[in-house]
C-alpha cells in the first residue's frame, strides 16, 4: 500500500492483525473482522478515526490510546470485552469524556465475560472490594480473623474455658467409669468398698511432710498413746504409693476418692502454683464438691494461705475455706499435739457415720 494512504477500509476480511506502516492515514475501518488487539499507534502517527467494531477484541487500556498521537475519535464496540478490574473503570472514564471520543457509545461495549457480568454493559458494571482486591481481601480477612481468634482464645482463657471444657469431659469420662464401681457397690455395701479413711491431694514439694509427718502420725500405732490403742490406725490413699500404674490419672483420683472416706487436701503455696495439684483439685472440684465421693474435705493449711491465692473458678471451695473450719499446722512445736487430736477427730468422726 502506498504511504500517502489517508482513508484506509479493511471491513470484514477476516484479518487477524494489522502491521503496516501508513504514515499519513487518517482514517481507518477494521469493523468485522478478528483482531485481538488495537493496531500500534506508532505505524500510524497522523491516525484520527478508528473503526474497530465487531472484532476478537477483550480489551484495551489508557496506553494503548496514548500510543496514537492524534486519534480523536474511537468506535470499538461489539467486542468480547472482559470486563477486569482495569478495563471497567478505565473504559468508564473514557465515556464520561477522555482525550478520545467513543463515537459508538457506551452502550455498545459488552461485557462478554466474567460469566455473572455476561451481557452487561461496562457502564453499568459495579465491581467491589472483593472482585478487584481479592488477594488483599482474603489477606486481610486472615489477617482479621486471626486477630479475632486470638482475641476470643484470651477471653475464653480469661473465663477459664478450656478448663471447664477439660473437667467436663473429664467428669463425663470417669462418670462412666465408675457406674460399674457404683453397682458394685450397691451389691456389696459401701462399708465393703471404703479402703482407706482419706484420701490426700497435695503438692510434690510437700511430700517430705506428708511423708514424714502425716503417714506416721495416722498411720503407724503408738503403743504409749492411749488414744492409738483404742483407736485403729488409719489408712491414708497416697497417688505415689496407692495409684495403679498405667491407668487413667482421672480414674485414679476419682477411685481413690470413692473409696475413701474422706479427702484430705494439703494447701500450701506449692500446691496452688502446681498443675498437678491444681489439675486434683481441678476434678475434686467437679467430683467430690458435687455430693459424688466420700464425706466433706478436710483442709490442712500447712502456711498461711489466702483465699485469693486459691483460684476464683473454685467458688464452692473458696465458700467452703469461708463456711468450715480448717486445719493450721502450728509452727510451734508443742501445739502439734493438739492439731493431730483434731485430725484424727475430724476422720474418726466421719468413720462413725458409717
Amino acid at each position: 500500500l502506498p504511504t500517502t494512504l489517508e482513508v484506509l477500509d479493511l471491513s470484514n476480511n477476516d484479518l487477524k492483525s494489522l502491521n503496516l506502516f501508513l504514515p499519513a492515514l487518517r482514517e481507518l475501518y477494521l469493523s468485522g473482522n478478528k483482531i485481538q488487539s488495537l493496531p500500534s499507534g506508532w505505524l500510524l502517527p497522523n491516525l484520527q478515526i478508528l473503526t474497530i467494531q465487531s472484532n476478537t477484541l477483550n480489551m484495551f487500556g489508557h496506553s494503548d490510546l496514548q500510543s496514537y498521537e492524534r486519534l480523536q475519535n474511537l468506535q470499538a464496540g461489539q467486542n468480547k470485552f472482559v470486563c477486569s478490574c482495569e478495563f471497567v473503570p478505565f473504559l468508564q472514564s473514557e465515556i464520561k469524556g477522555g482525550d478520545v471520543e467513543l463515537t459508538d457509545g457506551g452502550e455498545s461495549y459488552i461485557c462478554d465475560s466474567p460469566l455473572y457480568l455476561q451481557e452487561k454493559p461496562v457502564g453499568q458494571v459495579h465491581l467491589s472490594v472483593v472482585d478487584c482486591h481479592r488477594v488483599l481481601f482474603v489477606s486481610v480477612s486472615c489477617g482479621v480473623a486471626l486477630f479475632v481468634a486470638i482475641l476470643l482464645c484470651i477471653l475464653l482463657w480469661r473465663l477459664h474455658v478450656p478448663w471447664y471444657l477439660k473437667m467436663t469431659c473429664a467428669w463425663l469420662k470417669a462418670k462412666r467409669n465408675s457406674r460399674r464401681r457404683q453397682r458394685c457397690r450397691e451389691r456389696e455395701g459401701l462399708e465393703s468398698l471404703l479402703s482407706f479413711d482419706a484420701f490426700v491431694s497435695y503438692s510434690e514439694q510437700d511430700a517430705s511432710w506428708v511423708e514424714n509427718f502425716l503417714v506416721p502420725e495416722l498411720e503407724e500405732p503408738r503403743d504409749n498413746d492411749e488414744e492409738s490403742v483404742n483407736h485403729r490406725p488409719l489408712t491414708l490413699c497416697l497417688h505415689k504409693r496407692d495409684f495403679l500404674p498405667g491407668h487413667w490419672i482421672v480414674d485414679n483420683i476419682m477411685s481413690a476418692m470413692e473409696r475413701s472416706r474422706r479427702t484430705i487436701f494439703v494447701l500450701s503455696e506449692n500446691f496452688v502454683q502446681s498443675d498437678w495439684c491444681r489439675y486434683e483439685l481441678d476434678f475434686s472440684h467437679f467430683w467430690l464438691f458435687d455430693g459424688n465421693a466420700g464425706g466433706e474435705a478436710i483442709l490442712i493449711l500447712l502456711e498461711p494461705l489466702s483465699k485469693d491465692d486459691i483460684p476464683k473458678r473454685f467458688c464452692k471451695l473458696h465458700k467452703l475455706m469461708s463456711s468450715t473450719t480448717y486445719l493450721e499446722w502450728p509452727q510451734e512445736e508443742e501445739k502439734t499435739g493438739e492439731f493431730w487430736r483434731s485430725l484424727r477427730k475430724a476422720l474418726r468422726g466421719e468413720e462413725e457415720d458409717y
